[in-house]
């Protein structure tokens, strides 16, 4: 592994948070969603495209979210982005959102996507392609921890 995971920065809108001012548990999934669809970007496999020029879908069959510290209306989070695990049929992503501000980790997500065939949905090996193309992302949750807070943007 070399390099960087990929990071982007936003902020906690206001729409994000509830009525104590702290960030809702259902927004952070904006946050996975728009880092998720950005490193697929900086990979050259644009949403846009990629699901019909690899003829699958990538359905997410599993979410997991530990929620470590309060991010309020404004605050700005860091959502490092990474492949923790590539299996035979699925990908694992991982996503650390740090407050920037106060330099702690924020949440911390996982999602496992399934590659599935477009019509039948039944699911497919991960193509070559997509484990090449993703492959400057792939790390470890220690080497991603170890690295503190990249910056946003900062890929490998």
């Amino acid at each position: 592994m070399s390099g960087h995971p990929f990071a982007i920065e936003e902020y906690v809108r206001w729409s994000d948070v509830d009525h104590a001012g702290i960030i809702f548990y259902g927004a952070y999934v904006r946050f996975f969603e728009i880092a998720e669809t950005e490193m697929f970007r900086a990979a050259g496999l644009p949403y846009s495209q990629f699901f019909e020029q690899m003829g699958l879908w990538l359905p997410r069959v599993h979410f997991d979210c530990d929620f470590r510290y309060p991010a309020r209306l404004d605050d700005r989070l860091r959502v490092v982005t990474y492949v923790s695990r590539f299996g035979r049929t699925s990908l694992t992503l991982s996503f650390d959102v740090w407050h920037v501000d106060a330099g702690q980790l924020a949440a911390a997500a996982r999602e496992v996507l399934v590659c599935t065939d477009r019509t039948s949905l039944a699911p497919i090996p991960v193509p070559a392609e997509l484990r090449t193309a993703l492959g400057p992302f792939v790390f470890t949750e220690t080497a991603v921890r170890a690295m503190a807070v990249p910056a946003a943007g900062m890929s490998s």
